[in-house]
């Protein structure tokens, strides 16, 4: 075997150990956060990165053309798909008065919302 792709196989395996540990302190975060708005921020942060470190870590154990297409375009859907869903929970909370505004340190949806009305 090549030293190269020795190096690319355990840069691969390092990757993607990193990725899921990344996601499981997400996880823990989700469990332990006391809120809506920091259990949306620890659903959306670490579990991008640690999904992107874990496409980048399969990536370099496939290396065909076809597998990078298909894991650029999980990387890119989930980026885009992840974040905007978190965006839309914690709103809903806020709108729907689940969360406490004494602990928010800015609050302009606040002047929006009346604004509105």
């Amino acid at each position: 075997m090549n030293v190269w792709l020795q190096i690319a196989d355990t840069t691969g395996a390092v990757l993607v150990f990193m990725g899921a540990a990344i996601c499981l302190l997400g996880v823990i975060g989700m469990m332990r956060l006391p809120d809506v708005l920091s259990r949306s921020h620890a659903a959306t942060k670490p579990q991008s990165l640690g999904l992107l470190l874990v496409l980048a870590g399969v990536a370099l154990r496939l290396r065909s053309g076809m597998d990078l297409a298909t894991l650029a375009l999980i990387g890119f859907f989930q980026l885009m798909t992840g974040p905007v869903a978190a965006h839309l929970v914690a709103r809903s909370a806020y709108r729907t008065g689940q969360v406490d505004h004494g602990e928010l340190l800015f609050d302009e949806l606040d002047a929006q919302l009346t604004e509105e009305r």
